[in-house]
């Protein structure tokens, strides 16, 4: 199933018609998959923005045109690496990096998606992108396969690591297997499966508040006197705010009336005046 797909099916179960996803997940991939449902598709794009975790299996000694098993194989050797030198190909693979975006992925280059056109035996020049790899741990070695978690930002191809990692040992690579972990407070152990969602008595009782989504965000309130103020969207003094942690410029936090969120806000300044500004309401 495609990311699509199963914001399809969410529109169903649940009747509405505002439904999306944050951060598309292979077809052949597993794992989380946040979807937004009514205002809180508002928050989306901060989820866009989140870390993702995976689990992901690298397999030395293959080469295929998708860059993982879906794929037609176009290179098969012989693996005679040690395990020294694999974890020196991961160890290299981390921090900030620059990747060439795989051609069977949606990005578009002329305004095609790339897969269409390599669907059609059409290759185009990619530029490589700056992705960061924030940790990158090996589980175990076995055989020519390595099992691993990887913590990295948004746009990272975790297939073209594995192409990029059997490149530089000389043995080629692929991707044989991936689960997305976590994305942002997204994570297996609050993650429901369809059979779950399809079953349910009650569908709505599996929703999570629209401020789970935005805990890595610092929180601020709204004192009584400018309530008002806020609830049409004016920006705020920061004296009308309350806050427990030190606020920098530009920094996004999210915005409460008696413990119940009403926006997005972003801290600004303007002849050294200090205010909270709004991005997003949601009331």
């Amino acid at each position: 199933m495609t990311s699509h797909d199963i914001v399809s099916v969410v529109r169903r179960r649940l009747s509405f018609k505002k439904v999306g996803h944050t951060g598309t997940l292979d077809p052949n991939a597993a794992g989380v998959l946040p979807i937004c449902i009514g205002q809180a598709t508002k928050v989306s794009q901060f989820l866009l923005d989140s870390k993702k975790k995976y689990r992901g299996e690298l397999t030395l000694g293959i080469e295929t045109d998708t860059q993982d098993s879906y794929g037609s194989i176009i290179s098969q050797k012989e693996v005679k690496v040690t395990e020294a030198d694999i974890r020196r190909a991961f160890n290299a693979s981390t921090g900030e990096i620059f990747q060439v975006p795989p051609m069977y992925s949606a990005l578009k280059v002329n305004g095609q998606k790339l897969y269409d056109l390599a669907r059609e035996g059409i290759e185009v020049e990619r530029r490589p992108r700056p992705v960061t790899v924030d940790s990158l741990d090996i589980l175990h070695i076995r055989n020519n396969k390595i099992l691993f978690d990887i913590t990295c930002s948004k746009g990272t191809y975790v297939r073209t690591i594995c192409k990029d990692i059997g490149d530089a040992l000389g043995t080629g690579g692929m991707m044989s297997f991936l689960l997305r972990t976590a994305t942002g407070s997204f994570d297996l152990t609050t993650a429901i499966t369809l059979d779950e969602l399809q079953h349910a008595e009650d569908p709505t009782a599996l929703l999570m508040p629209l401020d789970y989504a935005l805990k890595h965000m610092k929180r601020v309130e709204v004192i009584q006197r400018a309530e008002k103020y806020a609830l049409n969207g004016n920006s705020l003094f920061l004296e009308q705010i309350v806050f427990n942690d030190k606020i920098n410029i530009g920094e996004s936090v999210r915005v409460y009336i008696q413990d119940e969120i009403i926006g997005i806000a972003e801290i600004t300044a303007d002849d050294n005046t200090q205010m909270l500004k709004f991005s997003r309401l949601f009331i």
